[in-house]
């Protein structure tokens, strides 16, 4: 996975991010931002726009946030809470619209 959004990003969700994308990879949860990792051409478009720092390669997050690359993964290849699938890969956050549930370790903060 090329870029992670990790925990500063909670309850926080700028969303300059997003419009920095230039493939549209960036999902919003109802806490926090999720970028797609099969969707993400690892552009770093998105890292210097995040006001809270939240954004880096995914071997650059820093070890006390280390939970969250496996967690954003998780958000697209896990079944969410009150839905029937994983979201996989959809073809652009703004096709698709704020998905509304977080993963359960960012529900849990």
């Amino acid at each position: 996975m090329p870029y992670v959004i990790a925990g500063p990003c909670v309850d926080v969700m700028d969303k300059s991010c997003t419009e920095e994308c230039p493939v549209d990879c960036i999902y919003e949860g109802d806490r926090k931002l999720y970028i797609n990792p099969k969707e993400c051409i690892d552009c770093g478009a998105c890292e210097p726009v995040c006001p809270v720092e939240a954004i880096s390669q995914d071997r650059r997050v820093p070890e006390e946030e280390g939970a969250h690359v496996a967690d954003n993964r998780g958000f697209f290849e896990s079944v969410l809470p009150d839905h029937d699938a994983p979201l996989g890969a959809p073809g652009g956050a703004h096709k698709l619209g704020p998905v509304g549930v977080d993963t359960p370790m960012v529900a849990g903060l």
